[in-house]
């Protein structure tokens, strides 16, 4: 088992302290050591993490409003000298809060609480991939939307955008439909041959793009949606193999 993590302290004692700390536990892999949330939003926009090791207090932006600030959270522990963010931290649903001066013991404590709750969301994650993978493999889906069950057919989707909590799926001939969905949930149960992820908030269907203009992908006269850096190899592979040569 490997849960991929990153560390995140501006004091660069207290960071490369939890370096050791996280170094020392077989299943934790290190992803990166970040001295502040910006670092850590590069690295999550192109990096895969499981686990969040965070300070509260820092400068620019606090360890609290970095954790609010993203769409699809990964599993978060707080680490602070402020016993008072302790109600603040597990409001963000945090699985644990741990104050410093920190000891190897207890953040031994705390990785363990980490890797059930990793376990569990494979678990869960694993359970609704079964339940959905037969679904979205059908002609159609329902989904709810607001208080309505909305049935799509799944070869008309052109695209499908992340806000935050939901997803809107964009399809020809019908009005965009908001469900409370995570981008990532989707993209692991859709045909794989059929949609792509292009872009950190966006899915498109391959059998419905029209033109490609600069970096964006378009769909006729119902919009275009942005190529992400880190997604633009595996669509040129795409183009390339479909090219006329």
């Amino acid at each position: 088992m490997n849960i991929r993590c990153i560390v995140i302290d501006d004091e660069p004692l207290a960071l490369q302290q939890l370096v050791s700390y996280v170094e020392k536990i077989p299943y934790l892999k290190l992803v990166k050591a970040c001295s502040g949330p910006t670092e850590a939003m590069e690295v999550m926009s192109v990096e895969k993490v499981d686990v969040i090791f965070s300070d509260i207090e820092m400068p620019d932006i606090n360890g609290l409003e970095y954790i609010h600030s993203l769409e699809e959270k990964p599993i978060i522990v707080f680490i602070t000298a402020y016993a008072d963010y302790a109600v603040e931290g597990f409001k963000a649903n945090a699985t644990d809060y741990l104050l410093k001066p920190l000891s190897f013991t207890d953040f031994m404590r705390s990785a363990e609480k980490v890797k059930q709750q990793y376990e569990l969301r494979n678990a869960a994650f694993k359970e609704e991939k079964r339940k959905a993978s037969s679904a979205w493999g059908s002609e159609y889906v329902f989904v709810r939307a607001d208080s309505k069950t909305v049935r799509l057919k799944v070869s008309d989707i052109q695209y499908i955008e992340s806000r935050k909590e939901y997803v809107v799926i964009f399809s020809e001939n019908s009005n965009p439909v908001m469900t409370l969905f995570s981008l990532k949930s989707i993209e692991e149960q859709l045909p794989s041959d059929i949609f792509m992820r292009v872009h950190r908030s966006f899915i498109v269907n391959l059998k419905k793009i029209t033109e490609v203009v600069q970096n964006r992908i378009v769909f006729g006269k119902n919009g275009s949606v942005p190529i992400g850096d880190q997604y633009k190899k595996d669509f040129q592979n795409f183009l390339d193999k479909y090219f006329l040569k």
